[in-house]
């Protein structure tokens, strides 16, 4: 059945590139019913919109196919594979060495102590007051009115 596109499918152009990048069917077994190109296009939708996995709309494949999808290829360094490629074609492309010869670090976004080691700020431990109720009471009782049982 063909579907609407949405601004984010990809381009035949764009599949043209990506599809010999992702994992083929593994022998043996059932042969993939599924459409990769719509799993792809679920995942951009998912990426771009933000929406949860179970709020996809229903032309594109079920959640928990697209999520297995995703999944595999996260695990499988999939992802990684495509964007290293992608990125190594743009470079070729604008007259640039395949990889990048140097990084730029902003200290800004490489946060450091003097000592090294871990160390950071908890803006929940402001107040000097308990985090948690003392030991044999419980949060919210007012324990100055106590009344006797007769």
């Amino acid at each position: 059945m063909e579907r609407k596109p949405y601004p984010d499918d990809l381009t035949d152009a764009q599949w043209v590139l990506l599809e010999p990048l992702l994992p083929k069917a593994k022998p043996g077994g059932r042969p993939r019913t599924t459409n990769v190109r719509e799993v792809v296009n679920a995942i951009l939708y998912l990426t771009r919109t933000g929406c949860g996995w179970r709020h996809l709309p229903h032309d594109f494949p079920p959640h928990p196919t697209v999520h297995d999808y995703y999944r595999n290829w996260r695990l499988d360094g999939t992802w990684e594979r495509v964007n290293a490629r992608l990125r190594e074609q743009v470079r070729v492309a604008e007259g640039r060495d395949p990889e990048p010869e140097i990084a730029v670090l902003d200290s800004q976004s490489v946060k450091t102590t003097n000592r090294g080691g871990e160390a950071g700020f908890d803006a929940g431990k402001k107040s000097g007051r308990p985090q948690a109720a003392p030991a044999g009471r419980h949060a919210g009782a007012d324990h100055r009115r106590r009344r006797a049982c007769r």
